[in-house]
């Protein structure tokens, strides 16, 4: 998380965090020893950071509650699927149903056949134009 190529917190100050016990004093000094701040929620809060909560329920609803994962590396695939669908195919009621980041070969309506996409053996559809 910290390291200085790869690290997902490279120039970050601060680091919102749950009382989850994972969060042991030794990974509190490590962030705080490379200047990262930590922020505690309140205990009890579930409703505190209603982002990552939208986030949760949705990849819980729409992928983890129907499927049973044979193993870490076929959750792993599964999530890698959900978020491609996710970012690139969903479309946001909070972004007037658009697309996060639409892929610049989808053609605009009534233009060209429509093509389907499958993820996760059709569990995630998703339905465009194809080019002629």
């Amino acid at each position: 998380m910290t390291d200085a190529k790869d690290g997902f917190l490279v120039g970050l100050t601060h680091l919102i965090l749950d009382r989850d016990p994972l969060c042991t004093a030794a990974f509190r000094k490590i962030l705080a020893d490379r200047g990262v701040s930590i922020v505690k929620i309140p205990a009890r809060s579930p409703n505190l950071n209603c982002y990552a909560e939208r986030w949760v329920r949705s990849i819980r609803s729409e992928l983890l509650d129907r499927i049973v994962p044979l193993g870490e590396g076929h959750l792993r695939w599964a999530i890698k699927h959900y978020m491609a669908h996710f970012h690139h195919e969903r479309p946001h009621q909070g972004l007037e149903s658009r697309i996060i980041e639409p892929e610049p070969r989808v053609l605009p309506r009534g233009e060209g056949r429509i093509v389907r996409r499958m993820r996760v053996g059709g569990l995630l559809n998703y339905y465009y134009r194809a080019s002629a």
